[in-house]
């Protein structure tokens, strides 16, 4: 019969890995967040009601009330992103029904990590920047970034714009906070995906930042467009998504060093700039559902029979093969307008095949 005390050790020991899954800003984004002008007076704090922030994020939350619903925001975006975009992979971004959001998966230091991460980071950059431009925020307004120096003379510079120097630094210090108040041994495993961590943030970021562009609106009588205003625009979203996708199909292996630095595995390649994914762990298969890793597996899948890709049931199923069946799917088909003014349309019926991964 084992004693007490290794009774309790090994209770913490299957507790703390819980307990790091668990606590994530990324939960945010599963509940609504309600402004602090919906609470009324004597009820408890917003932000002791919010789950999965650090003992930083919770004092920058207690100074910033109000952006808390726009990190929430952003988390969704990103999360939503991050779906889209690994939609035909194995590993297609799935949330679980905890306050982790993604479950034990992300506590392996792999690519995918590295994607979540950056994807999330900027999903905030997004969120905080469009709110300052729409007066949501009482910290922040439009944009005061400078006149592009190769914009026309006569073209108009001060339209709103969206306000990406403060939402990147507003993110930054939020997002980043988690990490920074950390403190491991120099040259730990821990050290190094705390490292890696900020460095997918940081790249997030500025996939944000890199992608606005400028945008402008003419004035003039008749449309003759005799004049223009600009300001600075934060491209869509999905922009950003493909960029970071790319970043993550390149993305640099690395190693923390004693000196407690990260290090390229392979010194023949290019070091990773700060717009890069790094990761320090190789990814699981993701074939297998594995409770330890956090791998939901890809039985019950659906697969491109004709595909060769990452989607094609060959490479989503493993190589365990796959069943087929019909499905039946209705659609609006021969629609016409009739004047005036209505369209009717009548409805196909079309029998398709489909295939699941055993």
């Amino acid at each position: 019969m084992p004693s007490l005390p290794a009774l309790l050790a090994l209770l913490f020991a299957c507790w703390a890995p819980l307990q790091a899954a668990a606590s994530s800003w990324w939960s945010l984004a599963m509940s609504p967040v309600q402004r602090p002008e919906m609470f009324i007076i004597g009820a408890q704090p917003v932000c002791s009601q919010l789950p999965g922030l650090s003992a930083g994020q919770r004092k920058l939350c207690q100074l910033y009330q109000e952006h808390m619903a726009y990190i929430g925001e952003g988390a969704r975006t990103g999360i939503r992103e991050c779906q889209h975009q690994f939609r035909q992979r194995r590993w297609n971004c799935s949330t679980v029904d905890d306050a982790s959001v993604f479950g034990r998966v992300l506590q392996i230091g792999s690519r995918e990590t590295a994607f979540t991460y950056a994807v999330s980071a900027a999903g905030v950059v997004n969120a905080i920047s469009r709110a300052c431009r729409e007066g949501e925020l009482s910290t922040c307004g439009c944009s005061r970034a400078a006149r592009p120096k190769d914009l026309p003379r006569d073209w108009l510079w001060g339209g709103c714009g969206d306000n990406v120097d403060y939402g990147y630094r507003f993110a930054k210090e939020f997002v980043d906070a988690r990490e920074r108040e950390k403190n491991f041994a120099k040259g730990s495993e821990e050290q190094g995906r705390v490292l890696m961590n900020l460095q997918n943030n940081e790249a997030g970021r500025r996939a944000v930042y890199k992608t606005a562009d400028v945008a402008c609106k003419c004035h003039g009588v008749s449309g003759s467009c005799s004049l223009k205003t600009c300001w600075l625009q934060l491209a869509e979203f999905r922009k950003v998504g493909d960029q970071l996708k790319e970043k993550y199909d390149s993305a640099a292996a690395m190693r923390i060093t004693r000196r407690g630095k990260l290090e390229l595995v392979n010194s023949r390649f290019k070091p990773p700039t700060p717009e890069d994914l790094v990761y320090v762990d190789p990814s699981p298969d993701y074939c297998l559902r594995d409770e330890s890793t956090g791998s939901l597996g890809t039985r019950g899948r659906l697969c491109n029979k004709t595909s060769e890709g990452l989607d094609g049931c060959a490479l989503m199923c493993c190589g365990r093969g796959y069943d087929q069946f019909k499905s039946v799917r209705t659609e609006r088909c021969h629609c016409r307008f009739h004047w005036c003014c209505f369209v009717r349309c009548k409805k196909c019926t079309q029998v398709v095949d489909q295939f699941v991964c055993k």
